[in-house]
């Protein structure tokens, strides 16, 4: 295949897509357009090295600006996607420049939610920008007020105590993670940033933010009230759409794909946080934020636009540093699932696995690395056993698998 392969959205997936089309022999030009005014960068370090200022740029970049050369692919930076004409297989960009493809790989990634309230003194968290913003505010006003208790928010805390600021996180779940992770590992979690210096907030549901730069107060429905010189608005994130519904896109919770990461429209396909994935198990699109499926989202949509055989959809799988330990996450957990702990003779390393009448499906482990890839394959392999038999750490868990495994999983 020859021709101008376009991919609006230089993050992981996006750049992925690009490195990926180069190393499977496509040999015409790929067109790497970047919102943002750096290079491709691990956005996972938003908030954690970068909000702490210690990120490495060599380690922080995907690939050097002489890599991408080396790689003839053309990067655009601080370059959007206005409009797409459908028709005539063209992108209208924000430049006001337009620009003829063979094949769009949207990957526009996701933006943080957010909360009606002052202009100044609330914060998101997406980018680098958003991170040396943050980090002044943080540094300057020395208290910060976290509204959300995921990933971001509670790595963002970890982050802002080791900065030094006082920090509280309120949140409207009943523990910290919950949405990726069991309650055995938000109270984990609780008691980490309870011993940092912490303040965390359980159900809590705000009804307004007042205030402005350096004396921001929150008022929940039942009048609790906290205050801090600044507010981390950090409620999840939602996928960016906007260009795709306005081309006439298919377009649910994500840009719907099929299972070759291909949309509604010819020569249209998507990929990573934007994209909502078919799932053929289920019959439903799945739209995932992990970094990991992300990056594997790159390598499968490269396949697909060169009429190659896409991978399966890895397992879904993620991972959290907060005050130098880390957590892992794997699967599609569900609130009705049956968690059973697995502990270690080393306390506060266990991993807690979610099954569906004795299938593992999900799993989340603190400190247990070499256990989380091994659930990962067991995910996979759709292993079944009682929950005795799961629960059991005199049982290695690689002795769980089943007599035969799935392949594709790994």
């Amino acid at each position: 295949m020859t021709g101008r392969i376009v991919i609006a959205g230089a993050g992981i997936a996006g750049a992925t897509a690009a490195r990926t089309l180069r190393t499977e022999g496509y040999t015409g030009e790929i067109v790497l357009l970047g919102a943002e005014d750096r290079l491709p960068y691990r956005r996972p370090m938003v908030s954690k090295e970068l909000l702490a200022g210690t990120a490495n740029e060599r380690r922080l970049l995907l690939e050097s600006a002489q890599s991408w050369r080396e790689l003839e692919v053309e990067v655009r930076l601080g370059t959007t996607v206005e409009g797409i004409d459908v028709d005539r297989d063209r992108i209208h960009l924000g430049t006001g420049d337009t620009l003829g493809y063979d094949a769009l790989v949207l990957a526009t990634g996701a933006r943080a939610r957010e909360l009606p309230g002052p202009a100044s003194g609330a914060y998101t968290l997406r980018t680098a920008a958003d991170a040396d913003a943050l980090r002044a505010a943080v540094v300057t006003g020395g208290s910060l007020l976290v509204v959300g208790g995921g990933l971001v928010g509670c790595e963002a805390a970890a982050t802002a105590r080791g900065l030094g600021a006082a920090v509280t996180i309120v949140h409207a779940g009943d523990a910290p993670l919950e949405r990726v992770a069991p309650a055995v590992i938000g109270a984990h979690c609780r008691n980490m940033h309870a011993g940092n210096g912490v303040d965390i907030h359980d159900a809590v549901v705000l009804d307004r933010i007042d205030g402005g730069d350096g004396d921001i107060r929150a008022t929940a429905v039942d009048g609790r009230q906290w205050s801090a010189a600044g507010v981390l608005v950090a409620i999840g994130a939602e996928p960016d759409t906007d260009v795709a519904r306005q081309a006439g896109l298919a377009v649910g919770d994500g840009i719907l794909v099929d299972e070759s990461y291909a949309t509604s429209a010819p020569n249209i396909f998507a990929a990573g946080d934007a994209a909502a994935v078919y799932d053929p198990e289920f019959g439903v699109h799945r739209r995932t934020e992990q970094w990991n499926s992300a990056q594997s989202h790159g390598v499968a949509v490269a396949k697909s636009v060169l009429g190659q055989p896409v991978p399966p959809e890895e397992i879904t799988w993620g991972w959290t540093t907060q005050y130098g330990v880390t957590m892992q996450f794997a699967g599609r957990p569900h609130p009705e699932d049956e968690i059973v702990v697995r502990t270690t003779d080393t306390p506060g390393r266990f991993i807690a696995l979610g099954l569906r009448a004795g299938r593992l499906v999900a799993a989340a482990a603190v400190a247990c690395p070499a256990d989380l890839r091994t659930a990962r394959t067991l995910i996979g392999a759709r292993a079944t056993h009682d929950p005795d038999t799961w629960s059991d750490p005199a049982i290695p868990l690689p002795e769980l698998a089943p007599a035969t495994e799935l392949s594709g999983h790994h």
